[in-house]
């Protein structure tokens, strides 16, 4: 691809992403439709795609941005469901998808027919997600769903790379493939986790927001690159990397995550609208190919029908086979360690209506198509590219149609909603309120003596039982005067927006030892600290406009 037909596929397809979402309808699908209809045209050259390159610049960036969102005390909470989803149903997926596919069309092969099945394991939650906080899903169930979608990833992509390698001539074992999982699996984390650290200790340490963002840009990449070359899985670094960050991320300044949050966001939407773009524009040229293959276009359209199905249906069997049998070693375990002296953790309960939502979310996504794109030659049978991607393509659409589209009217029929969650926040956050008060209060009587030698007793005294006042009146806006007449002249407002800004940090530290101590949920806690920093940005705002407005620096 040249750099000028990059830039039109961004262009167009950030056009139609932009319609879609003005309308409320399915961008991925637009993008896609519009991509193969333009593709059609005689006019418009066949566009050469580089699936490596596309997993190397496009998945990584994806996946880092979704870990930052992920929290880590939830994700914890619920780690014996996302790795069975994430770990143990991709690998009985890509089983049951390439056995399927190989009884169908022998001729395939059992290695190609296994790499079709770890193409199309990994779901994507960015639909799910989405659906899930626009109708309020309980947040025990979004972190299954989204903590899931990251790890299977770095599990599908382990055996495509595996697989692909058979498909190319490598000689690989089984034994060849589990050791290679473990060790892609072990220098991926753990290669993630050292980035991460050390990026949290740069952006502790260090406050400026434009030179912090392009060291969030570069994580992701160097994550990837450098853990892919040590032999390790480069998904698993970047989850790890970016997962670390978002949980320290409250430790970094406002600004920081102010410009953080917006630049993500366009990143997703850009790099997403990219790859159902190029799968667009591929779909003409797979179609050609498959009907000149030896296979017949029928048994390619009855291979990737199958190959849904069986996604559908396997998903279905894991979440409701694999939650009972883990309650239920889970129950039988918990008294045995008990009598050792230990606590066996029982894997959190879900209700059958939200293990439903969970079985009824494994729609497919950007990294189905972009390994579809990177199959290698296959010796011998050219079109088999082709079959693969038509799979994939079916797989993926069928998925985004027929789940997508269904799973809100799903969720308001069983009536899966976080009202108890609703409850709990309230009260979390009223406790919070309350401890975070005390802690300014402990502050600003704090400075009182301070003020005093300064200004004088009768001025600070003033100046501080305002402002002790308007706390009281709204404990949930800043605790600023109300106007410029009530500040003293004697009491310069660079002094008054000082305190302002230490009684803000001061609520800061208490949101932060509440979400470190348990007693606060980490969205909870994300939410308090984005009105914080939204009250912080626009007391320097107000800092800065004064300023200006007298000829003095801020």
């Amino acid at each position: 691809m040249h750099i000028g037909e990059v830039f039109l596929l961004l262009g167009g397809s950030l056009a139609v992403t932009a319609f879609a979402r003005w309308r409320g309808w399915p961008a991925p699908l637009l993008v896609m439709g519009v991509a193969f209809i333009v593709s059609v045209v005689p006019v418009v050259p066949e566009i050469e795609v580089d699936g490596e390159l596309v997993l190397t610049v496009v998945l990584p960036p994806l996946l880092y941005s979704a870990a930052l969102d992920v929290t880590y005390l939830n994700f914890r909470r619920s780690i014996r469901q996302i790795r069975r989803l994430g770990i143990s149903l991709p690998i009985a997926t890509a089983v049951a998808v390439g056995l399927v596919v190989w009884l169908i069309a022998p001729s395939l092969g059992l290695p190609l027919a296994l790499l079709i099945g770890a193409i199309v394991a990994p779901s994507d939650a960015v639909s799910a997600a989405a659906v899930g906080r626009k109708l309020g899903l309980p947040r025990r169930v979004m972190t299954v769903i989204s903590g899931e979608s990251l790890v299977n990833d770095a599990t599908s992509i382990t055996l495509f790379r595996t697989f692909a390698a058979i498909v190319a001539g490598a000689t690989v074992t089984w034994l060849d493939g589990i050791g290679s999982f473990i060790i892609a699996v072990a220098v991926g984390t753990g290669l993630g986790l050292v980035i991460g650290w050390l990026v949290t200790i740069v952006r502790t340490r260090l406050d400026d927001p434009v030179v912090l963002g392009t060291i969030g840009l570069l994580v992701p990449f160097a994550a990837y690159a450098i853990a892919e070359r040590l032999g390790g899985s480069g998904v698993l670094a970047v989850v790890a990397a970016g997962i670390l960050i978002g949980y320290n991320a409250p430790k970094t300044s406002y600004a920081t995550r102010q410009q953080e949050r917006p630049l993500w966001q366009s990143i997703d939407v850009m790099l997403e609208g990219l790859v159902f773009a190029l799968i667009g524009l591929q779909l003409s040229p797979a179609v050609i190919d498959v009907l000149s293959s030896p296979l017949g276009l029928w048994v390619n359209v009855a291979l990737a029908l199958a190959a849904l199905a069986t996604v559908i249906l396997v998903r279905i069997v894991w979440v409701f086979g694999g939650y009972a049998l883990s309650r239920r070693i889970g129950t039988w375990l918990a008294p045995i360690w008990a009598r050792r002296g230990r606590r066996y953790r029982v894997e959190p309960r879900l209700a059958p209506k939200e293990l439903a939502v969970i079985s009824w979310a494994g729609m497919r996504g950007v990294v189905t198509l972009a390994t579809a794109t990177a199959i290698p030659t296959m010796a011998g049978d050219p079109s088999a590219g082709s079959t693969v991607f038509l799979i994939a393509f079916v797989v993926t659409i069928g998925t985004l149609l027929l789940q997508s589209t269904t799973l809100p009217a799903l969720i308001r029929r069983l009536g899966v909603v976080a009202d108890d969650e609703r409850e709990q926040d309230r009260k979390e956050i009223q406790a919070v309120l309350r401890r975070s008060n005390e802690a300014g209060f402990e502050y600003i009587e704090s400075r009182r003596e301070e003020w005093r030698e300064r200004f004088g007793a009768e001025l600070a005294d003033g100046v501080i039982d305002r402002f002790e006042k308007r706390i009281r009146a709204d404990a949930a806006k800043s605790g600023r005067l109300e106007s410029d007449e009530d500040a003293p002249t004697t009491a310069s407002h660079a002094e008054l927006a000082e305190l302002s800004r230490q009684w803000i940090a001061a609520r800061r530290a208490v949101v932060l030892e509440e979400r470190d101590a348990g007693n606060l949920n980490e969205e909870v806690m994300r939410e308090l600290f984005f009105a914080l920093d939204a009250e912080e940005l626009a007391l320097d705002s107000r800092t800065a406009v004064r300023s200006d407005a007298r000829g003095e620096l801020p």
